[in-house]
């Protein structure tokens, strides 16, 4: 006759109201993050539409409170692009355009704007809550005080990018657009990071699988470095030339790659160089993440872990088939946006698999992240 079982049935089994707390407000907190970073991507698109239709230094003044508030009657209207008549812009390039057309390119550049707005408002008042209602771990506190500052460095440095346009040149700095651009990313990556760390525990990547850590991080840093070479080429409008591919200009390395002295400058400012290397460091990329994803498949048992892997190897790929379609087609507006987003998403994609294999925050007084 079998012995009857003492073990507690699964459903019986209490959680503390502590427990039961902790999670709730990570919940809250992961969803919020999700959210912020949503907002990030919707703000980089916006931002490459900005600068694919010129519009970024339609607003020549920096305004945090009254520049929410656009030209309301045609004299307001004027005055704006009165101001808009006085940079090299302008003068150089669309002199004698009406005010329709301004006004299109004003639309751009406000909406932008205020998005940024909308993003500092939408992370500062929920953290402002959730931490007077005690929601905040003692060891999340400052990582979202830093996402903070991050947020307004941000700011800081968009200003600094458009400046950059409004004296001597036509456009703004290709040097500071990829330095805005990359902060952005830097910031999405950072609260994805956090947002991620906080989901329910899950079973932990084994210790050979963890040995895999370093590459990972190699291929982050790899997607960061292609971001802000792809800032380069947008602030160059490198993506308007040599629009063949496989070969550059008729080779598979051009010549006049290093035709600028000194010889630092080419990789900055000179146009081909700036796209060459785009195009390179492209292949450089999706080689170490094919590499990296077949390691996984056939040496992996961790489902979350093949998962993560097999969706950046995905995510590659179609960036790759997007640049050199944006490329052939000569940058339309359709194509060039989805294309950085979804370098935003592989961006994501190698953040996810870095947090499969450090696995979840633990709870309690063990937590710290």
């Amino acid at each position: 006759m079998p012995i009857p079982s003492t073990a507690v049935p699964p459903a019986a089994v209490t959680v503390p109201p502590a427990d039961r707390a902790l999670a709730r407000n990570r919940a809250l907190i992961r969803w919020w993050l999700y959210g912020i970073c949503l907002l990030i991507l919707a703000m980089v698109v916006v931002g490459g539409a900005t600068r694919l239709t010129e519009s970024g230094l339609s607003i020549t003044e920096w305004k945090p409170i009254h520049g929410m508030i656009p030209p309301l009657n045609e004299a307001e209207w004027q005055e704006e692009f009165d101001k808009y008549r006085q940079i090299p812009q302008y003068q150089l390039i669309n002199k004698g355009m009406s005010m329709d057309e301004f006004k299109f390119i004003f639309w751009w550049e406000w909406a932008h704007r205020q998005l940024g707005r909308f993003i500092g408002i939408a992370y500062f008042v929920p953290l402002a809550l959730f931490w007077l209602q005690g929601r905040v771990e003692p060891w999340l506190k400052p990582r979202l005080v830093l996402g903070l500052f991050l947020g307004g460095l941000q700011g800081a440095v968009g200003w600094w990018m458009v400046a950059s346009g409004l004296v001597e040149r036509t456009d703004v700095s290709q040097y500071r657009l990829a330095v805005h651009l990359t902060l952005a990313c830097v910031i999405f990556a950072y609260l994805f990071w956090l947002a991620r760390r906080l989901v329910p525990a899950r079973r932990t990547a084994p210790d050979a699988d963890r040995a895999s850590t370093p590459f990972a991080k190699a291929v982050l840093a790899l997607v960061l470095v292609q971001i802000f070479l792809g800032g380069l080429v947008a602030g160059l409008n490198a993506g308007l030339t040599f629009n063949t591919w496989p070969l550059m200009d008729g080779q598979i390395v051009p010549a006049g790659l290093l035709a600028m002295e000194p010889a630092w400058k080419n990789f900055f400012e000179n146009v081909m160089t700036v796209q060459f290397q785009h195009r390179v460091a492209a292949y450089v990329l999706v080689a170490a993440v094919l590499v990296f994803a077949w390691s996984v498949l056939t040496r992996s048992a961790h489902a979350p872990l093949r998962g993560a892997a097999m969706a950046l190897g995905g995510l590659v790929l179609a960036q790759l088939v997007l640049g050199i379609l944006t490329l052939l087609a000569q940058v339309p507006l359709d194509l060039a946006l989805l294309h950085q987003a979804t370098a935003v998403l592989v961006l994501g994609a190698a953040v996810e698999v870095l947090v499969v294999l450090k696995g979840p925050v633990p709870g309690g007084a063990a937590a710290a992240g």
